[in-house]
């Protein structure tokens, strides 16, 4: 039996157990520490957000967003109906009603045709607006961003999968008012779990910040006159985070150079659709995934599986699941066309070119 191949494995820089270690020493192993410091800083540098706050999750990042924003019941949120759940479970945390709209057939992401129609005609003004750039592609986020101030909502992006990606040489994650990066296990780097808020407004990470450490006033006794959460990252974990930025640009080549192995293995393969990637654009080809025209791709799955390798579908888009049935939506069909007819594949950038010659291979043979 072959090692097992996996959508996005951890992979190592060599530095983490040096830091850890470091941060064993010093023995501030708990939250906050000069690793929690660096690994903010590392983040600014790379994507020129200009304020970071490290956090336990990109969950938290958003909730941290939606809080500051004055997010509160009752209020309507717009969102990525073609996204991972973690997206938009914050804004249920905050009592507000979410509002998916539909993807384009450009970028797979949210599409700013129907974002646009939706805040023309609706009859209660959304707050905010939160952003998935799917896949590690970026959206249209140019477009997007305009949308938002020109009917004055706020945009957060969730650029939990598209770290490194960029758009007009501009990172994901630094055109809203806020922006989220995951640190997940299978995320592109990791700290086996955590997350990061940066915006350019210093205020609302203050704020952020406050609201993550449990909301305590500047006594030396406890003192609260507003709730918090324990949201702030390890210094054991922020150690590791520093580590794997210093191989982000590394990854980043890494994933791209997996994708066009699949696009050169299954070029002749015609029922089979790429991901796209927007005009201006690099995205951070987290994961490689793809569409078939004809055949179901539980017959892939199985069979890749026979091979030891990991694959998934696509998102199931929220409006789909019944924990939002009856949630108010825009839509058109694309985000359920793909997510019926959509696969990612094994995508780990541990990967050589011969694994994905043998998983294209078993592609082939099931379309045959």
């Amino acid at each position: 039996m072959n090692n097992r191949l996996f959508l996005s494995a951890p992979h190592m820089s060599g530095n983490e157990l040096k830091y850890i270690e470091e941060v064993f020493k010093s023995n501030y192993i708990a939250p906050l520490g000069k690793f929690v410091d660096r690994f903010e800083k590392s983040t600014r540098d790379y994507t020129a957000a200009k304020n970071a706050l490290a956090l336990s999750s990109g969950t938290a990042a958003i909730h941290l967003a939606l809080r500051v924003l004055g997010i509160k019941d009752g209020d309507d949120v717009l969102a990525s109906t073609f996204t991972f759940i973690g997206s938009v479970n914050a804004i249920i945390y905050q009592n507000a009603n979410p509002v998916f709209i539909d993807s384009d057939t450009e970028s797979w992401n949210i599409s700013p045709k129907l974002l646009n129609k939706y805040l023309l005609e609706c009859e209660k003004k959304p707050k905010a607006l939160i952003l998935t750039h799917l896949y590690g592609q970026s959206a249209d986020i140019v477009r997007i961003a305009d949308i938002c101030r020109t009917h004055g909502i706020y945009l957060i992006e969730d650029a939990a999968e598209s770290l490194g990606a960029t758009f007009d040489n501009k990172h994901t994650g630094t055109f809203g008012d806020f922006g989220v990066y995951s640190f997940n296990g299978n995320k592109i780097l990791t700290t086996s779990g955590g997350g990061m808020l940066v915006s350019d407004n210093k205020e609302w990470i203050e704020k952020a910040k406050f609201y993550s450490t449990q909301a305590k006033e500047p006594f030396i006794h406890y003192e609260h006159n507003e709730y918090g959460y324990n949201y702030r990252m390890s210094n054991v974990l922020a150690a590791i985070g520093v580590a794997q930025m210093e191989v982000i640009e590394d990854r980043v080549l890494k994933k791209r150079e997996i994708f066009e192995w699949y696009k050169e293995f299954l070029r002749d393969v015609q029922e089979i659709n790429f991901m796209p990637e927007l005009e201006n654009s690099r995205g951070n080809r987290w994961l490689s995934a793809i569409t078939f025209e004809k055949t179901d791709y539980n017959e892939v799955m199985k069979a890749l599986e026979e091979i030891n390798v990991e694959s998934r579908p696509l998102w199931k888009p929220m409006h789909m699941q019944p924990l939002f049935e009856g949630a108010k939506t825009l839509l058109d069909g694309t985000s359920e066309n793909l997510y019926n007819k959509g696969l990612c594949l094994a995508s780990s950038t541990t990967m050589i070119r011969d694994d994905v010659e043998r998983i294209c291979d078993t592609i082939k043979s099931v379309l045959k």
